[in-house]
């Protein structure tokens, strides 16, 4: 590789990405930046000025998704372009796609099309519904999954209607456990000495991380409604106004809530029957929220954090996406982290949130260019100059 690897940990696997917008992208990020031999193959149908699924090549959405990668150009619907593929397939050790299950069929390019290449291939694929059922040739878009995924139903105020979250959970979501299963069948590999087929979709992934809100209706029939930023079990926990702006608080249990009514110059809230339970203060959430506002509006954000965390009460101010890069610990976690280029252009990224001691997760490589690194990767892989000459000519890379 003309870069070095962005980390040591997956250096010794081959990835072939055919994912495309956020979902698939995000799942070969997650190799790309342990490390993994990441080719991305951009389809030679698009418009190779950038103007994608995704947006611009340059724009942040996909410097942000494709870091640590190198690209090669293919029609995959040209008979000599699916057989460059079957050749890259020979010597890769895992390949990813997020097109609809029908798509890769008709393309050649499915599991059982490529297993009988290369037995050992880990095939990970994510689509919006699944791989097959009544719904598995709809298109998936993530906000359709946050609605049928039930996020939408308990997110936002009550009575204020249905309400999406501020990102495609859903998307981010199915790609993060797409390489959980990619990382999890390289493992068994290891022991079985086969590949497999890894799927997950929105929909799945929507579900699942409904967590305890599923569990909820699943082992009690307790249907999970909206509740605005109040949080659904822990009572007091939420949003409340200080004399400069607002604050999260959350209280888990009684010690805290003592501790919390204590720190803000409120004791007699602890004794108030209608607060000295926990159902007590869940039945009467909204008076004991006004009563709480009453005494946090008197001193400004910056106060309140510091003297409720002294008393040992969870809280913390609301940011928006500036203020919390200008946060003392969010740079010392240093997340925000620069990507090297050769043209000096400003590429400053979200880096991986796991930190390993040994072989740490960085910023190798700037995200390719269309086809940038199409020659090299064909050489890596076996092909002479004539052939490449051949493949350029045929307009097939």
């Amino acid at each position: 590789m003309p870069f070095p690897p962005a980390s040591q940990a997956l250096s010794r696997f081959t990835v072939l990405d055919l994912t495309r917008v956020r979902s698939g992208p995000t799942c070969v990020r997650q190799l790309a930046d342990w490390g993994a031999n990441v080719v991305k193959i951009d389809a030679l149908v698009e418009d190779a000025a950038g103007e994608q699924p995704g947006g611009p090549r340059r724009g942040p959405d996909f410097q942000n998704l494709h870091r640590n990668k190198r690209a090669m150009a293919l029609n995959l619907k040209d008979p000599g372009g699916l057989e460059v593929f079957r050749r890259l397939v020979e010597k890769a050790d895992v390949v990813v796609e997020n097109f609809r299950p029908d798509v890769k069929t008709k393309l050649g390019i499915d599991y059982a099309s490529v297993r009988k290449i290369n037995p050992r291939i880990v095939y990970g694929s994510i689509s919006g519904f699944g791989q097959d059922g009544p719904y598995h040739k709809r298109p998936g878009f993530d906000q359709i999954a946050q609605g049928m995924g039930g996020l939408m139903s308990i997110t936002g105020a009550p009575g204020q209607g249905p309400m999406r979250v501020g990102i495609p959970v859903a998307d981010l979501t199915a790609g993060l456990f797409c390489a959980i299963g990619i990382l999890t069948a390289l493992l068994e590999r290891d022991v079985s000495g086969e590949g497999q087929w890894v799927q997950t979709s929105l929909l799945q992934a929507q579900i699942f991380m409904l967590d305890f809100q599923a569990a909820r209706w699943l082992m009690e029939k307790d249907v999970a409604k909206q509740a605005g930023n109040n949080h659904p079990t822990s009572i007091p926990t939420g949003v409340f106004k200080t004399s400069d702006g607002y604050i999260n608080i959350a209280t888990t249990g009684g010690r805290i809530w003592e501790r919390c009514a204590q720190a803000i110059g409120a004791p007699e809230l602890v004794t108030n029957p209608d607060y000295a339970t926990a159902p007590a203060r869940s039945k009467n959430r909204d008076a004991l929220n006004a009563d709480i506002g009453k005494f946090t509006e008197k001193k400004p954000t910056e106060t309140w954090v510091k003297e409720l965390n002294a008393a040992g009460v969870p809280c913390g101010p609301i940011y928006s996406i500036d203020q919390m890069f200008e946060d003392d610990q969010v740079r010392h976690l240093g997340i925000a982290q620069d990507v090297p280029n050769a043209e000096n252009r400003h590429i400053r990224l979200v880096g991986q949130p796991v930190t390993l001691s040994r072989t740490p997760s960085k910023m190798a490589a700037r995200p390719p260019e269309f086809g940038e690194q199409t020659e090299e990767v064909l050489a890596e892989f076996g092909f002479t100059a004539d052939e490449i000459g051949a493949l350029r000519r045929d307009k097939v890379v």
